[in-house]
């Protein structure tokens, strides 16, 4: 008999991680000029700085928390004696401001898109409603967290948990654990795969690109060509505090 639940907790992670990933390479070897953040900056800098630190602050907080919080294995809860209420409060609370910075930047980047003619114009379908998801998305995390207030002792969050590890250990009832959860969860975790799948396809693709090495390897910058991108030296190289060449002067 058919199940929607199995479809969707059971089939579509798999589905979500195989277009995320074929996607995202396939748009780097084929578009290399695509992948881009699109910034509007230029066009209108108002409510951009504060918009873009607060959603960003607060998406890059709730991401690696979603993925840590997910991901550890419970054994190692047990092992460092960390209760799973404490967990739970944790998240909330963490959760619960990166929430609210998130959804007040990403409030005030989706109406400065939409309000200003000229960003609105030029900006994508994609551009829109992948921040407009975003926004929802946001919006119905935190809802979540009201429902989370009524179970303090853990027990929803060890659900999830060994949902996520049970996919990524490959077994095939993983489903079963979220059957009977709040459908408002089940909404959020569909939200997210579709954000997923949609990755690879709008400017959200730039996270990628976010130079780390480079925090370490001073005088190379990056340089998009129609194979992709490489790394290449400058020829500038910081010079050492003891190596510093001292000014001269003309004689007067």
């Amino acid at each position: 008999m058919f199940d929607l639940d199995f479809l969707i907790f059971g089939i579509l992670p798999y589905a979500t991680l195989a277009v995320a990933l074929i996607g995202s390479i396939a748009r780097y070897e084929r578009d290399p000029f695509t992948w881009r953040a699109s910034s509007s900056q230029m066009l209108r800098r108002k409510q951009l700085v504060w918009g873009s630190i607060l959603f960003h602050i607060g998406i890059i907080v709730l991401f690696f928390g979603h993925l840590i919080g997910l991901f550890t294995p419970i054994w190692l809860l047990d092992a460092l004696g960390i209760s799973y209420s404490l967990k739970q409060w944790a998240a909330v609370i963490i959760g619960g401001a990166a929430g609210l910075a998130a959804f007040i930047g990403c409030t005030m980047l989706l109406h400065r898109r939409l309000s200003d003619p000229r960003i609105r114009n030029n900006s994508t379908y994609a551009d829109i409603g992948i921040l407009a998801l975003l926004w929802v998305q946001i919006v119905v995390g935190m809802g979540t967290i009201w429902l989370t207030l009524e179970h303090m002792d853990g027990a929803k969050m060890l659900q999830f948990m060994t949902w996520s590890q049970s996919v990524m250990a490959l077994q095939i009832n993983a489903w079963q654990e979220v059957v009977d959860v709040h459908w408002l969860y089940k909404f959020h975790i569909f939200l997210g795969m579709v954000i997923l799948v949609l990755f690879p396809f709008t400017r959200l693709v730039h996270m990628l690109s976010v130079p780390v090495r480079f925090l370490w390897r001073p005088g190379y910058q990056i340089v998009r060509s129609r194979h992709g991108a490489k790394t290449v030296r400058t020829g500038l190289r910081p010079f050492a505090q003891d190596q510093r060449p001292n000014p001269t002067y003309p004689a007067e």
